[in-house]
């Protein structure tokens, strides 16, 4: 009577058609009996009998025994589940017609027999029987049937849930996932020694399947695969899939592309931003389940452009700024959906870079608490990548003539100073910035400019500093007094010992101060230390090119005695700086037995000079 079916279609455009299913059927069985009764179903009316009806539907019977007249030829269901089609389904069940139950009708079907009242209590093996047996021994054994019949469970009335369809078919897909995940283990640890292009198909094949359900639903069988214990990372691919495949808006080749990102014009502003939240919240919370920066961003942009929750939003920038020193500078350019405003949302950085900030001060906190000696910060290799980050940001939207001075220079000061070894790159920023807006006045320039540190500079960006005329003349004075300074201490070989001394001297602890004012004035000074050696180290970078440059003009000139000796002394002196006066005599030595014709004395008058 029912062939039940393995292999269901998901779409229902393959069910065939039933206008004229009553009239063809009545005539074939029951040629000698007229149709005795109209049933209506959403507007579609079926010309039926009594009999085989009423032999298996109690709803039907009790309709028609409580009638007024006997002999009621019209009734009409309403809200019948499934609509006309299953109801034919139905139909032909009562008139014993062969079908086929598949995972795309079988829903619709259990509930049409639970409104239909098709029970045991009236006919053995009824359509409630029937439509159990394929659910519990074919749909729950597959994730596959079970997402398909999950997907029809959306358009049903509410009897699906009071049947349990829907929350049988999450579960099914949880432990079939889980079940996956055991037995692909084995493969996944075969693939780690094989290609990319093997790996990437060692990924769980059922994520994609999971990418047609509904959010609602979707967020059900993600919250039942955590329950059951399905790997982070796999709920994090299935999330990202199905923010792909739902959000076109954030596609694999827009989401991370701003200038692209649309919300999708098929789908509500309000369903995108439901999407959005939820995915969010769907989000593993354990720090060992790393979430793409990239899906992170996309997801942000997509938050912003729905105007999503503004707990949303700031949950997305405290997970961005808890790993802001592996972000890239594409990522950071978020575009300003305000009209009016700068190119980029610059407000969105500075709350990230806030919650950056305090992420690193709560580990200095807690390293303090666990470390006895607590010299060494493990945190401060991040902020140097951040300080390097922002400046090359602010290099980049300096050029914006709609961002205003007050935004630009907020973003700058948030940084401490031991964020920069060096000031290059706030100073190439502030430049873009004054080249890009010459209507500011001399005050502004002056407010901006004061956060370079002069003594920060590399040679390169001082000798750019002095001849620049866009800055205040005072910041020129400072640039030139700093730099002849540098030139003073590095032909006296002191290296600058001056500047570090007068900072080391700082940090030995005073009596009158607390242990813990002791201790955090010791991380002050531990900090600036290293600091001060990054610096020296770039100026040991700096010299180690001046003297290739050296060389190649030796090279060049080898015939001319005196332009090598001049050179040579002149580099000589200038990597002094990183040597004591012990070793300022150890290359006074090293010049005379290398005099050209013993000349010695030439030596000495070009290092003194």
């Amino acid at each position: 009577m029912v062939s039940i079916s393995d292999n269901a279609s998901f779409s229902s455009s393959n069910r065939s058609p039933a206008p004229k299913f009553a009239n063809s059927f009545t005539t074939r069985i029951f040629s000698d009996v007229a149709g005795d009764i109209t049933i209506t179903v959403d507007g579609e009316s079926f010309l039926l009998h009594k009999f085989p009806l009423v032999s298996r539907s109690g709803k039907i019977g009790k309709m028609v025994a409580d009638g007024k007249d006997s002999n009621i030829s019209k009734l009409e269901l309403l809200n019948f589940p499934g609509g006309p089609q299953t109801f034919e389904l139905a139909m032909k069940f009562c008139y014993g017609m062969n079908f086929e139950i598949t995972a795309a009708n079988v829903a619709p079907l259990r509930c049409a027999a639970e409104y239909l009242e098709m029970t045991e209590d009236y006919r053995e093996e009824n359509l409630v029987a029937r439509t159990e047996v394929y659910l519990n021994e074919v749909v729950v054994l597959s994730i596959e049937k079970s997402v398909e019949a999950l997907c029809s469970c959306e358009t049903l009335p509410p009897i699906a849930e009071e049947v349990g369809i829907p929350n049988r078919c999450v579960e099914a897909i949880a432990m079939n996932a889980c079940k996956e995940q055991l037995v692909s283990g084995l493969s996944r640890l075969e693939c780690d020694g094989e290609s990319t292009e093997l790996k990437s198909g060692c990924l769980d094949w059922w994520i994609e399947d999971l990418s047609v359900l509904r959010i609602d639903y979707y967020q059900k069988v993600i919250r039942a695969m955590e329950r059951i214990g399905v790997r982070p990372d796999s709920i994090v691919e299935s999330l990202m899939h199905y923010a792909q495949a739902s959000l076109k808006g954030i596609g694999k080749c827009q989401i991370w592309n701003p200038a692209r990102m649309k919300p999708n014009p098929g789908m509500a502003e309000n369903d995108q931003k439901t999407i959005v939240e939820i995915l969010l919240n769907l989000l593993p919370t354990e720090k060992s389940s790393s979430v793409p920066l990239s899906f992170l961003f996309g997801m942000l942009r997509m938050a912003i452009m729905v105007e999503a929750t503004i707990a949303c939003r700031l949950e997305l920038e405290r997970r961005i700024a808890f790993r802001l020193e592996m972000v890239s500078l594409d990522d950071l350019l978020i575009p300003s959906l305000r009209t009016g405003d700068s190119l980029f949302d610059v407000d969105t950085v500075h709350r990230i870079l806030v919650n950056f900030l305090q992420r690193i001060e709560d580990e200095e906190n807690e390293e303090r608490e666990n470390e006895s000696d607590g010299l060494g910060y493990l945190g401060h290799d991040s902020l140097l990548k951040v300080g390097r980050l922002i400046d090359t940001y602010l290099a980049e939207i300096a050029p914006d003539p709609y961002l205003s001075l007050q935004k630009f220079i907020a973003m700058i000061e948030i940084l401490p100073d031991y964020a920069r070894v060096i000031d290059d790159g706030i100073y190439r920023a502030i430049d873009i910035y004054l080249k890009a807006h010459p209507m500011l006045s001399d005050h502004e320039c002056k407010k901006l400019c004061k956060f370079i540190d002069c003594q920060k500079l590399s040679q390169e960006a001082s000798n750019h500093a002095a001849q620049n005329e866009r800055l205040p003349v005072q910041m020129a004075v400072r640039v030139l007094y700093f730099e002849q300074l540098r030139l003073k201490n590095a032909l006296c070989g002191s290296s600058g010992d001056g500047f570090l001394s007068q900072k080391i001297s700082s940090g030995v602890p005073s009596a009158a101060m607390s242990p813990r004012d002791n201790y955090a004035s010791l991380r002050r000074e531990n900090r600036e230390l290293k600091l001060e050696i990054s610096r020296m180290r770039v100026r040991l970078s700096e010299l180690e090119k001046e003297q290739m440059i050296m060389k190649r003009g030796m090279m060049d000139k080898s015939g001319n005695g005196k332009t090598f000796l001049t050179s040579l002394s002149k580099g000589i002196g200038r990597m002094a700086i990183f040597s004591g006066p012990a070793g300022g005599k150890r290359q006074k030595s090293g010049r005379k037995s290398r005099g050209p014709d013993g000349k010695t004395g030439r030596s000495r008058r070009l290092y003194l000079r």
